[in-house]
């Protein structure tokens, strides 16, 4: 019950913006990747209406905000004027009332800047190194923020999905590989790589950042679209503004504000609210298929923590059969992979054929691996060894011997070997 209570805080300060004429109106559904069964399955129903019911108190409250009656009480308008002309950025982070009102928001003792405070000692680092790669300005961090409230696995009801709720076209514009098993849509890294390339030619093409900021929420098409209804002559985001869709004349408000509380955060005794996600972590790479199970039932680390390290595997398996994969651990886990790395290989047999059983295969394909192998023909050149074969295939010197029925490693310069 704790987890839970956890986890529906944690959805609760969810942002409704979405990139790509998303829909986040289905937000805070997480999908449970637990054993098919009643208790899931009621379990699943509970999480999913409680889920819901946080988004839509969250919208309520914090993004479908009326600017009729705004406050007059609060920190003084000079005060926020001053501190937003403070912040040195290429962006422009205008101060007027629509903007107070999402500040008085985001300033709120409610828990949604300290949920991104947390979150944020985690991801900003990896979205800031891509920024800095780019040359793009840092304060563009906090798209996620009012995007996804920077959960690597949001999904929105249009299917955005993400840190940086991308659409599948669009992920997949900018080289996400986007399939049964892996989403890299939900790889901090790589989605941050291309959320930064998309805003980059996105900045080509409109040359200004609020522009920029708009484009990614309603899509270029539709800026386009407020800039003719404005007659032309547009500089900036609030010559549009009357002509956007609603969402959008929220969204650079919110941008602005997210940037103001994160900035100016002690000033509203606003602290971190610790985040799971470990801080030091490193990668390893893998080489061959492997469910996540292989690895948490042989080093001290848990399942739970794999997926949220490593969220991609949208199935729990690192697809590693014609090229390689990182996984992410806690650095601290690293060294006990590193030593139980052929223990943990070893149990494809057991959790593999698990999930592949458990997804409907053909009795004739659990027991053999072959029928799910793609099975290429080599050729055996001269200074071939068996040895050196197997670790170009990533396979090893016994398999490509019962393959081929060979009782010993001896080999002939023509000879053709099956391998899978």
């Amino acid at each position: 019950m704790k987890r839970l209570i956890i986890l529906f805080l944690s959805l609760f300060f969810f942002c409704s913006a979405y990139s790509q004429s998303a829909d986040t109106t289905n937000y805070g559904r997480l999908k449970l990747r637990t054993e098919t069964n009643y208790y899931d399955v009621v379990l699943d129903s509970l999480m999913t209406s409680t889920a819901q019911q946080a988004y839509d108190n969250f919208k309520n409250e914090f993004i479908d905000i009326s600017l009729d009656g705004l406050s007059v009480e609060g920190t003084p308008d000079g005060v926020y004027d001053r501190r937003l002309r403070m912040l040195a950025t290429e962006i422009q982070l205008p101060y007027n009332q629509v903007v107070k009102k999402y500040i008085e928001v985001y300033t709120k003792p409610s828990g949604i800047m300290s949920n991104v405070l947390g979150r944020g000692r985690g991801y900003f680092p990896i979205i800031e190194q891509y920024l800095f790669k780019y040359n793009l300005p840092m304060e563009l961090k906090m798209l996620p923020v009012i995007e996804s409230a920077m959960i690597p696995t949001a999904r929105s009801r249009a299917g955005a999905v993400g840190l940086w709720q991308f659409m599948t076209s669009t992920g997949k514009a900018y080289g996400l590989e986007i399939n049964s098993f892996v989403d890299e849509r939900t790889d901090v890294e790589k989605a941050s790589d291309a959320a930064c390339r998309y805003l980059t030619d996105m900045y080509k093409m409109y040359g200004d950042w609020t522009l920029v900021i708009a484009s990614y929420n309603c899509g270029s098409g539709n800026v386009n679209k407020a800039i003719k209804r404005a007659g032309g002559n547009v500089k900036d985001y609030w010559d549009i503004w009357p002509y956007l869709p609603r969402e959008t004349r929220n969204y650079v408000p919110a941008f602005i504000a997210a940037t103001y509380a994160y900035t100016f955060h002690r000033s509203y005794s606003l602290d971190p609210i610790p985040s799971p996600r470990a801080l030091a972590t490193d990668t390893v790479t893998i080489k061959r298929m492997m469910h996540l199970e292989q690895v948490s039932s042989t080093i001290d680390i848990s399942l739970d923590e794999l997926r949220g390290l490593n969220p991609q595997y949208s199935r729990d398996v690192v697809p590693a059969a014609s090229k390689d994969y990182k996984l992410t651990l806690p650095q601290k886990y690293v060294g006990q992979f590193i030593e139980n790395e052929s223990t943990i290989y070893a149990k494809d047999t057991i959790y593999l054929t698990k999930y592949l059983a458990n997804n409907n295969l053909s009795k004739e394909q659990v027991s053999n691996p072959k029928a799910i192998s793609p099975r290429i023909s080599y050729k055996v050149k001269s200074g071939d060894t068996l040895g050196r074969i197997a670790s170009k295939h990533k396979v090893s010197v016994k398999q490509i011997q019962k393959w081929n029925n060979m009782k010993n490693t001896n080999l002939r310069v023509g000879q053709k070997l099956v391998i899978y």
